[in-house]
């Protein structure tokens, strides 16, 4: 009995040792992004790493702990991906674009970062964006604002086209068939009443989420640039 407690004692040990806070944070992420948060329960991550409670509560905190870790390294790639030799507007859209291609490929990263906009993640973007307006010597007083509305605006769309993504999951309805109803009911509408409108349905079917997304980062930074 005791060769078998020591036996099973040594094996638990090698499984604790060989599980690791990076390792459960990988598996996090994939648990959240095929199945979202609600999928994410410590059950699940003991299920999957083949271990048990106390060694996932030997690394993590608890579920909280484990997405607010998930997001940080998530936006942590984005940021490690803007090449820093890069010039200033560049890798401001190219710090724009990550972020919105991190939402989209990880939708539950916008929930979580609007529940906790204290993250450290998030901060780091943001102090990233600022440095950014301020080698292109955006004056002081017009520094923070353009930095907010730049921030917001990729944080706010990133999310509305996660959202969107998820609303249409797993149903019979793509993005593409979804857009030309949503075109049909547009041409629909009285051009005389709504001109613009009426004239962009052709757009509205067949226009790209990420090349629109560019198009605002793009508007965005001429109007930086004119803050010189």
């Amino acid at each position: 009995m005791e060769k078998r407690a020591a036996k099973g004692s040594a094996r638990a040990a090698r499984r604790t040792d060989s599980l690791s806070r990076e390792l459960i944070i990988r598996t996090a992420i994939e648990i959240l992004d095929s199945g979202g948060e609600k999928a994410l329960t410590l059950r699940a991550l003991t299920e999957r790493l083949s271990t048990g409670y106390g060694a996932i509560y030997h690394h993590v905190a608890d579920k909280g702990d484990v997405l607010a870790t998930a997001t940080d390294d998530v936006i942590a790639g984005v940021l490690s991906g803007a090449v820093a030799d890069a010039d200033p507007l560049t890798a401001l859209r190219r710090l724009a674009l990550g972020l919105f291609d991190a939402v989209d490929a990880h939708p539950w990263i916008g929930t979580e970062l609007s529940r906790q906009p204290w993250r450290p993640a998030l901060l780091d973007f943001y102090e990233s964006v600022g440095r950014l307006m301020n080698a292109l010597d955006v004056p002081e007083k017009a520094r923070f604002d353009a930095a907010g509305a730049l921030v917001n605006y990729v944080l706010g769309v990133a999310a509305q086209n996660a959202a969107n993504a998820r609303l249409h999951a797993g149903d019979d309805t793509d993005r593409e068939a979804f857009l030309k109803d949503a075109a049909a009911q547009w041409a629909r509408i009285d051009p005389a009443r709504y001109p613009f409108v009426h004239a962009a349905a052709t757009r509205l079917g067949e226009h790209d989420d990420r090349e629109q997304f560019l198009v605002g980062v793009d508007i965005f930074l001429a109007g930086i640039s004119a803050l010189r």
